[in-house]
């Protein structure tokens, strides 16, 4: 599913125009980026999942092409953990494919 699938499924499951969807989805999108741009933000949607900001040290790797060293850069991250609901939903429909 894409933006324009997901704005039209959020449209019609809300009742509301296709730009009043997008208008939600975006602000939506907005405020987790900002919230994590704070980089001590966290967003918690219960059930759903956790929005939240992870440092990576720097550290050493090697180029696969050249076995050469190389050294990777620190960086901030934007990480997602699953709640208990949206996980046991995808763990359910993957259960019920390999039968």
């Amino acid at each position: 599913m894409n933006k324009s699938e997901l704005i039209e499924a959020m449209a019609k499951d809300a009742g509301i125009t296709k730009v009043a969807a997008k208008s939600a989805l975006e602000s939506f999108m907005m405020h987790v980026t900002e919230t994590l741009k704070k980089k001590e933000g966290k967003i918690s949607l219960v059930g759903f999942g956790t929005f939240s900001v992870s440092e990576r040290a720097a550290r050493q790797g090697i180029n696969p092409a050249t076995k050469e060293p190389i050294k990777i850069a620190a960086k901030t991250v934007a990480k997602f953990k699953a709640g208990a609901e949206l996980a046991d939903a995808v763990n359910t429909t993957a259960k019920k494919k390999k039968k």
